[in-house]
């Protein structure tokens, strides 16, 4: 068992609070992402689950052992963890098997079996063919595999990762986060992500735990997290959003900043923000029925073919919105023509 359980977590450093009330349990083969802006706590929570740091006040259990309290700290080699930090960190003058087999040696394994353990992890890494090379000769894509095998090659039923692929170029990040998945899945681990890309979390994660400034915003499913932030900040961030002031009553709301309004059976009234997501847009609804939220007009200002859509940007009085439409409409429409915009659909906050 390796679930984590983090009750009242607080920590200062000197007289500036990073965290604040942290209470959350992470289950045992649980795949959880902290994730928020630089500076909003969450490689701070990550280093105190793995005994980097030591909590102001409250208690931290891993597999249901004490590890961190006002009486009680377990240091970081005695917490049967696994971690994979930013920087590879990886021992330039060691071959790959070398750098992997490193925590077996200090451990005082056999070497019978330290061979066995690294060869069966290289491969599961996909490193097998470049076990006698040196880190220079490897790519960045190799060395953080290098990372992650010899973290995992204790077997370590909790590996927690701090922003592990941030190094990496876009096709690279892609392809490593569906083999990060896929290996914790295989070795049935507990892992703790650390990241501000939303991308990563939500394509990674069973739960995604939003932060900042040392404040738990949400904690939920990925899809949850989409489509029903708790708040503005969690609907900002994660996700592509355009936000509208507006006031509601008598059914409706007045979309103060462009001059219209939409249909709204929502329990609250009065001054309101209104959040849509850029792809729940339809631009020249064919009819009625396909936009149950409501339709506005304006002017499309300026499109852009990214291949697999048409990124718009669509001018109501003043205000801009960004539409994310089908690829193929980046051929009938034109810049500078008025146009509709269907709601599929949107989040209004108080």
């Amino acid at each position: 068992m390796s679930g984590i359980t983090i009750n009242k977590v607080t920590k200062f450093f000197d007289k500036v609070e990073v965290i604040r009330e942290f209470n959350e349990v992470i289950n045992d083969k649980e795949f959880v992402t902290l994730l928020g802006p630089s500076g909003c706590g969450k490689t701070t929570m990550l280093r105190m689950i793995a005994g980097f740091e030591k909590p102001s006040s409250g208690e931290i259990s891993i597999g249901g052992v004490l590890v961190s309290s006002a009486k009680t700290f377990v240091p970081p080699e005695q917490r049967g963890i696994g971690m994979v930090f930013q920087s590879y960190a990886v021992w330039p003058h060691m071959t790959v098997f070398e750098n992997v087999a490193y925590p077996l040696k200090v451990a005082r394994v056999p070497k019978a079996e330290i061979k066995t353990r690294v060869e069966k992890i290289l491969e599961t890494v996909h490193l097998g063919q470049y076990a006698h090379r040196i880190p220079s000769q490897l790519s960045g894509g190799q060395q953080q595999r290098v990372a992650l095998g010899r973290a995992l090659v204790s077997e370590p039923k909790l590996l927690l990762l701090d922003e592990p692929l941030s190094n990496l170029d876009a096709k690279l990040r892609e392809s490593m986060r569906f083999e990060i998945k896929d290996i914790q899945k295989n070795f049935g681990i507990t892992v703790v992500y650390v990241t501000h890309d939303q991308t990563e979390a939500m394509a990674m994660s069973d739960r995604i735990m939003v932060l900042n400034h040392g404040i738990i915003q949400q904690v939920a499913t990925p899809t949850e997290i989409y489509r029903h932030p708790a708040n503005q900040f969690v609907a900002d961030f994660v996700g592509k959003v355009n936000f509208l002031k507006g006031e509601a009553a008598n059914g409706k709301i007045t979309l103060s900043d462009i001059g219209q309004s939409i249909p709204y059976d929502g329990p609250y009234s009065g001054k309101m923000t209104v959040a849509i997501r850029p792809e729940n847009i339809v631009l020249s609804p064919p009819d009625p029925s396909s936009s149950p939220y409501g339709i506005l007009e304006g002017t499309l200002l300026s499109m852009f073919y990214l291949g697999d859509i048409n990124d718009c940007r669509v001018e109501i009085n003043g205000e801009i919105l960004r539409v994310i439409a089908e690829s193929n409409s980046f051929d009938t429409l034109k810049e500078g023509q008025k146009i509709k915009l269907g709601l599929k659909e949107y989040l209004a906050y108080q």
